[in-house]
């Protein structure tokens, strides 16, 4: 329960809000929609799996290297 203001005193002041992690959000959804494949059935060759798995944790990488130079800037 929020604490009752005194006559006079100012609100607090609004939180920021943060960073997107896009290496996080990236992987996440990378081993969602493998996850789903395998479970219905729609990829089967293990080494099918691997490859995809290294290649969109690396782009993955590259957006979220890309997004913090851009973030510098």
């Amino acid at each position: 329960m929020p604490r009752e203001r005194e006559a006079g005193e100012e609100l607090e002041p609004v939180r920021g809000t943060h960073r997107t992690d896009w290496m996080a959000l990236l992987s996440g959804m990378l081993f969602v929609a493998l996850g789903a494949l395998v479970l219905t059935g729609g990829l089967k060759d293990p080494l099918a799996l691997v490859g995809l798995v290294v290649v969109g944790l690396g782009f993955s990488g590259l957006v979220a290297v890309i997004a913090r130079i851009a973030r510098r800037r």
